[in-house]
């Protein structure tokens, strides 16, 4: 059986014997059309099951209604919910979501850029690769206004909104050290990117701040799991690994901040395993606060990470370029860098040698 042929304006025209005119008007509820008319023709459109044909009305409005959305690894939870409210705002404002995936590599971003202009999206969110910038200028330069998301990256002035990772860092490490916690670690992604450093950041300043420092052993980088190409769930089989040497050296009552919670689930594995009781003999903080965090034994103390938050103001921002592009030069705000707070979630995977309650 043949695919049936879509309905045009022609069709409900000719079936009403009125012009596409009169009828495109009706549908766009104009105030020339009669009331009787619109609703002659909204229910004969749905009567020969009528759809809107975006990509023409994209045409001729020179809009497509349609943000483009590049991602590193959506199998990341932060990431899963910060699309789900891309999604859900961009909606509400009354455009589609483009997609694309890059895996963390250069040459997916590239040609995602190149993807997107082709489609003539009316805005780019994206979270970059952090190699490279010559593709997002290219971009800018067709017209189509760019904001990064949760990476900066160096070389390129457009606006950035994401999660202040320096500020959750120092948080968690603020909490370990009240605790009483001489001996602390930092389990971390062994990534280039913002989001890592900044954290790295956080934690030196935090010990600095005390009077305090890391020897050089203390930030250890956890390799992320290669897919292939291929979007795979966070692993905490590295993060086992490194948990496995630690747990042959650190002394009484160490803590280890994590990177990620399924970095804190290979750490919580390995501790165990050596006869070590997390929040007993051992701290762990996680960061990310994902569902299963509160479920462990015992709950882990993790930063909860605004991720709804950091998609919406994601997408106002982007609206915000949409709507103001090919102003005249100067009528534009210069690009600006939000990054939004993260909350310390404590639970009792951090010991209190001091005997306190968590």
């Amino acid at each position: 059986m043949s695919p049936r042929r879509r309905t045009t304006l022609r069709d409900i025209a000719t079936a009403l014997d009125l012009s596409v005119n009169t009828v495109s008007r009706a549908l766009a509820d104009k105030d020339a059309v009669s009331v009787e008319t619109r609703r002659r023709v909204k229910a004969e459109a749905e009567r020969l099951g009528y759809v809107p044909n975006t990509m023409a009305r994209s045409l001729v409005l020179q809009n497509a209604m349609t943000l483009g959305l590049v991602i590193t690894n959506p199998s990341n939870p932060f990431y899963a919910r910060l699309i789900s409210a891309i999604e859900e705002r961009g909606r509400t404002r009354g455009y589609s979501l483009m997609l694309m995936v890059t895996e963390d590599s250069i040459d997916n971003e590239r040609r995602a850029a190149e993807e997107l202009m082709r489609w003539g999206v009316d805005g780019v969110l994206a979270i970059p690769v952090q190699h490279g910038t010559e593709h997002w200028e290219g971009l800018r330069k067709s017209g189509i206004p760019l904001v990064l998301l949760n990476r900066h990256l160096p070389g390129l002035d457009v606006d950035l909104v994401g999660v202040d990772y320096y500020a959750g860092a120092r948080a968690a490490t603020e909490h370990v050290l009240s605790t009483g916690a001489t001996e602390l670690y930092l389990a971390e992604e062994n990534l280039d990117i913002s989001p890592v450093s900044e954290r790295i950041r956080g934690f030196h300043d935090t010990l600095a701040a005390h009077g305090l420092s890391a020897p050089d052993d203390a930030v250890v980088r956890v390799d992320s799991p290669g897919g292939g190409g291929v979007s795979v769930p966070f692993d905490p089989g590295p993060a086992y690994e490194i948990g496995a040497a630690l747990a042959r050296r650190a002394g009484p009552g160490a803590v280890v901040l994590a990177g990620n919670d399924y970095h804190a689930l290979g750490l919580y594995r390995a501790f165990t395993e050596h006869g070590l009781r997390v929040g007993v003999d051992v701290g762990v903080v996680g960061h990310g606060d994902h569902p299963f965090s509160a479920y462990l034994d015992p709950p882990l103390t993790s930063v909860r990470l605004p991720a709804a938050e950091v998609g919406q103001a994601g997408v106002d921002r982007l609206l915000e370029r949409v709507e103001t592009a090919g102003q005249a030069e100067g009528g534009e705000a210069a690009p600006a860098h939000t990054l939004l707070p993260p909350e310390l979630v404590v639970r009792a995977s951090v010991p209190r040698p001091d005997g306190g309650e968590h």
